[in-house]
């Protein structure tokens, strides 16, 4: 049978097509991991896995006092207490405010009704708070001291600054993941593998609060005297925990 001219070539454009995308599927699947190389996350995906954690912790010293100051009056009427609290916050605040490194600011305030036996309103009473907030704790407590005549400590408070705490988690951090790493070849290495391969990282912290002041012993100071102002320690803590792939090569 004889084929004309431009049948052949037609024939023989289809043949070179079928060979050129022939040679471009091997060559795709040469360059393509192995479904079962080290590389492959299926491969990845069949080592043994792990879930571990660790933690570096620290106690660090309050740095920060908050003393709460607090009025009360009684009156007749809602208006009469109104006006005896304003008289005396506002006073107190005047003189509070301007003092370097203390902190001044209104905390609660509160106006409530008072009944007889009957359940009728016999007279009202009213708590105002002002609130420093310092880290030099005896200009704070000294502070404190001018306004024990109108307006008593109700409250003492010690913190860890937030300035003060991310500095030591960012130290505590270091430490956590150096634990975490040490924890894992240790782990890897117990089992007989070679290594490991981290898959998953969470990041946690808290703090605990130690108190060391005790309300007993600063109740019992004179109303005039200045209260001496000892903070306790927080315990800071950051925690690493994580999953990893249990490697039997080494990378």
């Amino acid at each position: 049978m004889h084929l004309s001219v431009q049948k052949r070539k037609r024939l023989l454009a289809s043949a070179l097509g079928a060979a050129a995308l022939a040679a471009s599927l091997c060559a795709v699947a040469q360059a393509a991991p192995r479904a079962d190389g080290p590389r492959h996350p299926a491969y990845r995906e069949a080592w043994p896995q792990a879930s571990l954690q660790a933690e570096a912790a620290a106690e660090i010293p309050h740095d920060t006092v908050r003393i709460t100051l607090a009025s009360e009056v009684s009156e007749s009427t809602q208006a009469a207490v109104a006006a005896a609290l304003a008289q005396v916050m506002d006073g107190v605040m005047a003189q509070a405010k301007g003092h370097q490194g203390i902190k001044v600011s209104t905390g609660n305030y509160n106006i409530w009704p008072m009944n007889d036996k009957d359940g009728k309103i016999s007279n009202w009473r009213g708590r105002g708070e002002i609130v420093l907030q310092s880290s030099d704790f005896a200009a704070a407590s000294e502070l404190a001291s001018k306004f024990s005549d109108r307006m008593p400590i109700s409250n003492l408070a010690f913190s860890v600054s937030p300035e003060a705490r991310a500095k030591q988690e960012e130290a505590l951090l270091e430490s956590a993941a150096k634990a975490f790493r040490d924890r894992a070849q240790a782990l890897a290495s117990a089992f007989g593998f070679a290594g490991y391969t981290i898959k998953k990282i969470d990041l946690g912290g808290a703090g605990t609060r130690f108190e060391a002041a005790p309300r007993a012993m600063m109740m019992a100071k004179s109303a005039d005297a200045a209260v001496p102002l000892e903070g306790g320690t927080e315990r800071v803590t950051v925690t690493v925990r994580g999953e990893i792939f249990l490697r039997s090569e080494q990378k």
